[in-house]
């Protein structure tokens, strides 16, 4: 069955939703922050302070990239992979693309460390900001959205693996 790509704004359950929902379909996790984060021995934060943005965004998308499997992975992206189109096409060609919806306030209240999470926002941007800017992407980019505003997270991943049953052809 082909892969579930998990995009959405950071605190938005990418990576929580998406280790239940690898164990439910039996599938691999791969969350490509951490495969950064091994690729390169530093935090994301530290990558952003010390390298800059744009290499942070290079990093993040060779880490999309180097995922080989077409099938049987979920995989939790960070929040910021939907500005490179190359690493969108690519997850798009290999499976289907979630998009876990939840309003910026929701957003807003899970984000307690935005300085320190390793977010890729421009100095001086808000959570506002940046959510703007990505959200037109989210949807672009999105084969299935999914409103997570009010669901528990087996909810979500109960949702998630129903509609992909129904798209995948199981």
């Amino acid at each position: 069955m082909k892969n579930i790509i998990l995009i959405g704004m950071p605190g938005c359950g990418k990576s929580t939703i998406g280790v239940l929902l690898a164990k439910a379909m039996g599938f691999r996790f791969i969350d490509t922050d951490i495969t950064i984060q091994n690729r390169t021995g530093m935090l994301l934060q530290q990558i952003i302070d010390q390298k800059g943005l744009d290499w942070f965004c290079i990093e993040e998308e060779r880490a999309i990239m180097s995922v080989e499997e077409s099938s049987g992975c979920v995989i939790a992206t960070g929040g910021s992979a939907v500005y490179s189109r190359s690493a969108m096409r690519y997850l798009k060609e290999n499976g289907f693309v979630y998009y876990l919806s939840l309003p910026v306030e929701q957003v807003q209240k899970r984000l307690y460390n935005i300085r320190t999470r390793g977010i890729a926002m421009r100095p001086g941007d808000s959570i506002e900001d940046v959510f703007r800017r990505r959200r037109k992407l989210y949807e672009e980019y999105a084969d299935i959205t999914v409103d997570c505003a009010g669901k528990s997270i087996e909810e979500i991943v109960g949702e998630i693996c129903d509609e992909h049953a129904l798209i995948a052809g199981k």
